[in-house]
């Protein structure tokens, strides 16, 4: 069981919201995730936003001679104090990967996990006063739009295409032609916007508020492509030159049938079962890898210590920061952190990271039988987080 309930409406399965929603029409999840009301407040944003080690933007949204027309700046991280002086009534500052700042935020993926944890991309924060917007726009993903604090205006319109026309020579992809608007809401603290691909829509701050966007995620075919060249280079038998039929032709001429007869051999290798095991692999190193690069934390437990807090009760969780998943097939269970394989794991430790994986918290009892330096590893490598009790 989930320590998180489900964010659903409470008369939807997951397979409903899967089969009627997911990719294809939004849905207004009223209290979806409650647990996110008064865990931040505006103050707290700005000052994250203003570390050094944070992807941060700042969007400023300044008046221009046309009516209803507006001019957008863009400054990225790193953002100082500065930066926030003298700043005209409407704007608005991003931060990504919250999640790497949060452990406990993290731990509200839990809320969507009828999405496999691979498509899960990172948990961004819009911090806007009344007015503020990022402009009229549409995302490539899936996007699980989350209120915090204060409240946002929300219009949803069009499904966007290759050629919608975005606005020329702006720092960041708005348009003005939203079509037909299909929705026009208000969302309160611990209300979510469930958004698909593609679909244009528009948040207003209408106070001071904190919009958290739960961002899902799936390779594009140039990621897996080139994951799949780099696994090749461990096959040394791919390195050996074809052999090709030959037939009389012209010494300048590569012919289509030599092109063909390159082609079939190189299918002949993605359909056997070689190239389902690196295709396998390119895919699990793909969704596994972070977005962002990994914090090194400031102080680290001893061993001694990280046994202690769990014999007191402490858990250990999955770092939503980082990427932990598994895979199953003929030659067992595989698990990969962070766009690697994981070789040389025992059994047990592959049944306890499976459970981390899939959300488990472990107790002492739980990893008693563990080597501990192994168990200080994963905290190392932030695979897992300490969840310590107060």
């Amino acid at each position: 069981m989930n320590a998180i309930p489900l964010c659903l409406p409470n008369d939807m399965t997951p397979e409903q919201f899967l089969s009627e929603y997911w990719q294809q029409k939004p849905l207004l999840i009223r209290q979806g995730l409650p647990q996110l009301i008064g865990m931040f407040e505006p103050e707290d944003m700005l000052d994250l936003a203003m570390d050094d080690d944070v992807s941060a933007r700042l969007l400023i949204q300044a008046p221009t001679k046309q009516k209803n027309k507006a001019q957008w700046q863009l400054k990225k991280s790193p953002l100082t104090e500065a930066d926030f002086d003298n700043l005209p009534a409407q704007w608005t500052v991003l931060v990504q990967n919250l999640e790497q700042w949060s452990p406990e935020l993290g731990q509200l993926w839990q809320a969507f996990d009828y999405v496999p944890q691979w498509q899960r991309d990172d948990i961004m924060v819009s911090y806007a006063p009344k007015g503020g917007s990022v402009g009229k726009h549409y995302d490539d993903y899936d996007v699980f739009l989350a209120q915090g604090y204060g409240q946002r205006r929300w219009q949803l319109g069009k499904f966007c295409d290759a050629q919608t026309e975005f606005v020329k020579d702006e720092p960041i992809r708005v348009f003005d032609d939203m079509g037909e608007i299909i929705f026009d809401e208000v969302l309160e603290a611990g209300d979510v916007l469930y958004v698909p691909p593609k679909l244009s829509h528009f948040g207003v701050a209408q106070d001071d508020c904190l919009t958290f966007s739960f961002g899902c995620r799936r390779p594009n075919l140039m990621q897996i492509i080139d994951s799949l060249a780099d696994v090749a280079t461990n096959h040394s038998e791919l390195f050996v030159p074809m052999r090709l039929p030959q037939t009389l032709q012209p010494s300048g001429e590569l012919q289509a049938v030599s092109i063909h007869a390159i082609k079939e051999q190189l299918l002949q290798v993605m359909q056997s079962s070689q190239g389902e095991d690196m295709i396998r692999q390119a895919v699990s190193e793909v969704v596994s890898k972070r977005q962002y690069d990994a914090l090194v934390p400031e102080e680290t437990l001893t061993t001694d210590e990280l046994m202690q807090a769990l014999e007191e009760g402490a858990t250990l969780q999955a770092d939503y920061s980082n990427r932990l998943l598994y895979r199953h097939d003929d030659s067992g269970t595989s698990i990969y952190a962070n766009g690697q394989r994981l070789d040389g794991l025992d059994e047990q430790s592959i049944a306890l990271l499976v459970r981390l994986a899939d959300g488990a918290a472990l107790t002492y009892g739980d990893v008693k039988d563990i080597d501990p330096d192994d168990i200080a590893e994963w905290l190392e490598n932030g695979w897992v987080w300490l969840n310590e009790v107060e």
